[in-house]
């Protein structure tokens, strides 16, 4: 597998050196359109029989003080969103049609995110990556072909910088409630003998934390060099971060969260005198750097390739104070004191993770009048080792210091292969077709953290086809229709429960475009049928992961609806509603020792009722005052439809403002913004967890009785953030 990609990248180098040395007399568009290249196997166009919302840089400058992207991408249609420490920084996280986070495929110029073991993806690695975002585009179902981990619910794709011609920089500071601040500076050369360009910008974010001692202490690099002619773009980049975060993923229970919605278990123990008190080194430490290769080059006005090169360093661990640990837990061995045998410790732990992504992606372009065609191949190796020690204990049973008490490797490697083209059969109908073959190999061993064995040997090939048609019905009306599968792989936690089919998903979307000058709609109907649904039990391991259960068979169906309305001159309204039904079929749970089946229940964290809307005043050209409005339905945590496991549905309002003062001396402008979140300091939580557990009870007919636990993660009362931006 490795000399096919080997071979495959000379050949696209060799491609790209010829064309070089050929002369095109093409108008090209400028270095903007170059750029985009980067993202175009991953992206779809506005015509496209795929669901998408596109997010443009300026969109995301008026909100952007420090939150994280999800935060920032709170009011897309079917969105839902959260943070662990309760406003919006740090711990992140994003659920799209449902779907959480390790469902949604992320590419950062065309290039996985997501973690390829817990195909999670976490933001906190990659602290102010907006600042860095020249676009986004959010698709939602399956989507189009994408690298990486297979879509199951949306695709987030992301374009960084594009290329400036001219030089500029910034300096942008911010702060705002529970001692939030963040502070960076930008620049760029502009483009030097009209061919070469760097950029970069450098961040410090950090947070008390709505939640008690939710701390957040974040810095991050982005810097890339660009080269580029006529036909010609070639980009160096390397971005990445450090965060030292205190740990906030316990949750509270009921009780708690009606006493005391700030309080936070995390390092909690009680010392030698029976007080209660806090390990002040409770937190996640971790370094995440990327460093990409794009190669983009346009050959004639049919043609171009573009070749990606990524290898991402990740390293990190977090620590915790455990009380009263037994010594079989960490290899120790039993000691005696005076006569007495001593097998159980306090000590603090350090739990590591140390992670190798290198990615090989070479695509192709053919278009002409009635054809454009993208086909290509991609590779990723992905190593990664996870491994305890102890740096501390009260009683170390022969230990020495930093002694590995587990240890464990997981290496896995992935080829796809994809084509796909979209075909003008006349003026009005178009038909689109993408064909993806995907193989996936994961190989583990060693020992998990809980010093059990974890022997994984599995090889997956999927074929992920889609199709669709677009049919313009006048100028103003655009009807689109598509069919997608997808499948995906078991996560390392889901092979540490014994979870090992791959989960399978079927996506039909059928949509409605209007678009007139003063007014955009979008609406699409959608039904996605899944087999072997690898869901949300509602259950957090004891890292914070959520555990997930593999249904046989479920389906989502639902409506969406966005717009975008120009009534009066100044005034824009941007509304969206996602109405959806979410079903396990036949679902069955263990209750009370007794196989149960409950009949069609509702999935996890899957919303009814999502809606979302902004109303933009401009009543002067360098003001903008906006009123952004979020209600989310009620969901359940779990499974099994229990009223204990019901979070309420909730409304928040936020209130944005972005002022620019221009024509003043030494700068181009100063951009003053503010925003004031949760205004009418809604108290609501849009996320939790819900587990069960059985205990032997005599007085239960089967002698078993299960009850239930839930945890809940409170998200901040009315907060602001205020900032001020210096370009020059």
């Amino acid at each position: 597998m490795k000399n096919v990609l080997f071979y495959l990248t000379i050949l696209f180098l060799s491609l790209q050196l010829s064309a070089q040395e050929k002369q095109n007399d093409s108008i090209v568009n400028g270095v903007e359109k170059l750029d985009e290249v980067l993202v175009k196997s991953v992206r779809v166009d506005a015509d496209s029989p795929i669901t998408h919302s596109n997010v443009s840089k300026e969109e995301l400058a008026t909100r952007n003080l420090g939150q994280d992207i999800p935060i920032l991408l709170n009011f897309l249609p079917g969105v839902v969103t959260a943070s662990d420490a309760g406003a919006g920084v740090g711990y992140t996280y994003i659920r799209v049609r449902g779907s959480d986070a390790s469902r949604v495929n992320v590419t950062l110029n065309g290039i996985p995110f997501n973690d390829a073991e817990s195909q999670g993806t976490f933001w906190v690695n990659l602290p102010d990556f907006a600042s860095s975002v020249e676009n986004l585009q959010l698709q939602r179902g399956v989507g189009t072909s994408t690298n990486g981990s297979g879509v199951f619910g949306a695709s987030l794709n992301l374009l960084t910088d594009a290329v400036s011609k001219t030089a500029s920089a910034e300096v942008g500071n911010s702060l705002g409630s529970f001692n939030t601040r963040r502070h960076n500076v930008k620049f760029s050369t502009g483009l030097l003998n009209d061919h070469v360009e760097v950029a970069g910008r450098v961040s410090a974010i950090a947070s008390d934390g709505y939640v008690n001692r939710a701390t957040s202490d974040l810095k991050s690099y982005f810097l890339q060099g660009s080269y580029v002619d006529d036909n010609t773009l070639i980009k160096v980049i390397t971005f990445g971060g450090h965060n030292i975060t205190y740990q906030s993923w316990f949750g509270i229970d009921e009780e708690t969260l009606e006493s005391d919605r700030t309080f936070n278990p995390a390092g909690q123990y009680t010392d030698e005198d029976g007080n209660t008190r806090f390990y002040d080194n409770e937190v996640d430490d971790y370094k995440q750097d990327h460093y990409q290769l794009h190669w983009n080059q346009r050959y004639n006005n049919n043609w171009s390739t573009n070749l990606g090169l990524n290898y991402t360093y990740g390293r990190g661990f977090f620590e915790q104070y455990k009380e009263d640990e037994d010594f079989a837990d960490y290899n120790f061995t039993p000691i005696v004191l005076g006569g007495e045998t001593i097998n159980i410790t306090d000590l603090i732990r350090r739990r590591w993770l140390d992670n190798d992504f290198y990615v090989v992606n070479a695509t192709a372009n053919y278009k002409n009048n009635s054809v454009d065609i993208d086909f290509g191949a991609f590779y990723s190796f992905y190593d990664g080792d996870h491994f305890g020690e102890v740096i501390w204990a009260q009683n170390a049973g022969g230990s020495e210091i930093r002694d590995r008490y587990y240890f464990g490797n997981g290496q896995k490697d992935e080829f796809s292969l994809f084509g796909k083209a979209t075909y003008r059969v006349t003026d009005q109908w178009s038909a689109f077709l993408d064909l993806q073959g995907r193989f996936v190999g994961y190989e583990t061993s060693g020992l998990t953290s809980d010093r059990l064995p974890l022997q994984v040997d599995e090889n997956y090939s999927f074929f992920n086809p889609k199709l669709g048609a677009t049919y313009q019905i006048n100028a103003f009306n655009q009807l689109y229709t598509s069919y997608a599968r997808a499948n995906r792989e078991p996560r390392r936690n889901d092979f540490e429960v014994g979870i090992d089919k791959a989960e399978t998903l079927n996506d039909i979307e059928l949509g409605w475009r209007y678009s007139k000058k003063t007014t955009t709609v979008n609406t699409n109907l959608y039904y996605m049928w899944y087999q072997n649904q690898l869901v949300l039990t509602g259950a957090i391991d004891d890292v914070g992961a959520p555990v997930r259960a593999s249904i046989d068979q479920s389906y989502r169906i639902g409506l969406e609806i966005e717009a975008d309305i120009n009534p009066v001159d100044k005034i824009i309204i941007r509304p969206n509603i996602a109405v959806s039904i979410n079903k396990n079929k036949d679902y069955i749970a263990s209750i009370d020792g007794v196989e149960v089946d409950l009949g069609d229940t509702n999935i996890s964290f899957s919303p009814n009722l999502v809606a979302g809307n902004a109303i933009i005043y401009n009543p002067l050209k360098s003001l903008q005052i906006g009123l952004f409005s979020k209600f989310v339905g009620e969901q359940y945590m779990g499974n099994l439809d229990l009223k204990e496991s019901k979070l309420d549905s909730f409304f928040v309002n936020d209130v944005n403002v972005v002022y620019e003062i221009k024509n003043i001396p030494i700068f181009k402008s100063i951009i003053l913004t503010g925003l004031v979140n949760n205004i009418f300091d809604v108290e609501y939580v849009p996320n939790g967890y819900f587990e069960s557990f059985t205990f032997d009870d005599s007085s239960s007919p089967t002698g078993t009785t299960t009850d239930y636990f839930t945890g809940f993660y409170p998200q901040a009362g009315i907060n602001f953030l205020v900032g001020a931006t210096f370009r020059f």
